[in-house]
């Protein structure tokens, strides 16, 4: 964990600043247990009655959660962008899934280019552990596995940005279909054509990240949500047809039924005479 001893003498409200900063510039992700009380005393060179304030104070402002012989963690303070009464309205529009990809699309453009020209090394060397996951995953046809690393790949550029609204607002999107708000990844995942293109489009982007291409990034960014858009639209149009279909063979089972009884009915009679 990346804590930082405090300056001498510090205050529970020195301490809880750190810990939100942390939390804040996206170091510190919802669900992440922070040390035991003893460690984490340690790590920040201050007294356990201090430390005991401090995330008493943190905890009442809803960033941290304590769970009973669990510890203590990273509250999922990103849903809080959405309340659920609009995550509710949102799930039941048909319009909302593509202005969501619409925002996306504009979005991760912009937060790939940023991640182009700010990228640290730690953030290059992040985004290349994640997208090597993701071919050890492809390989492995374990495409569950895959479409999680997608969302923890795009996250991480968002982080490259170091734009702190960006981070949380697309953290804010990204649990909304993690959480299955606008459609099924597996829809996506589940075929091999659709997976090999998603990660191609995925190390395209990374490799114009890598090389602080900002025009390219933001292009890629740009293709790759396009494809996703393209790629649900005509899920849905086959789907569509299918059920059409469906309902046709239906009703012409209904029509011809009766024609096919009286059918057999005069056969059963020319046998009888």
């Amino acid at each position: 964990m990346p804590f930082q001893p405090v300056a001498s003498r510090p205050t529970a409200e020195e301490v809880a600043r750190q810990i939100e900063l942390l939390v804040l510039e996206g170091v510190l992700h919802p669900g992440d247990r922070l040390p035991g009380e003893r460690d984490l005393a340690a790590r920040l060179s201050v007294s356990r009655p201090v430390l005991r304030d401090a995330l008493k104070t943190l905890e009442g402002r809803g960033l941290i959660e304590s769970r009973h012989g669990g510890g203590t963690f990273v509250a999922a303070i990103e849903g809080t962008l959405f309340a659920s009464p609009v995550i509710d309205l949102i799930a039941r529009s048909q319009k909302a899934g593509g202005d969501y990809l619409e925002f996306r699309r504009e979005v991760e453009a912009t937060a790939a280019a940023m991640a182009a020209d700010r990228a640290t090394e730690a953030d290059r060397t992040i985004l290349s552990r994640i997208f090597a996951s993701m071919e050890a995953a492809h390989g492995e046809a374990d495409f569950r596995r895959e479409a999680a690393l997608d969302v923890e790949f795009h996250q991480a550029i968002g982080e490259a940005s170091h734009n702190i609204v960006m981070i949380h607002v697309l953290r804010a999107c990204y649990r909304l279909l993690a959480d299955g708000i606008f459609y099924n990844r597996s829809r996506l995942y589940g075929r091999q054509l659709s997976r090999d293109e998603l990660l191609g489009q995925h190390r395209a982007l990374l490799e114009a990240i890598l090389a602080g291409d900002a025009a390219a990034a933001r292009s890629a960014a740009a293709a790759h949500i396009a494809y996703v858009e393209a790629s649900l639209r005509a899920d849905a149009e086959a789907g569509a047809r299918a059920e059409i279909a469906s309902l046709r063979l239906l009703q012409f089972e209904e029509r011809t039924a009766p024609r096919q009884a009286r059918r057999r009915d005069d056969e059963d009679e020319g046998g009888d005479r």
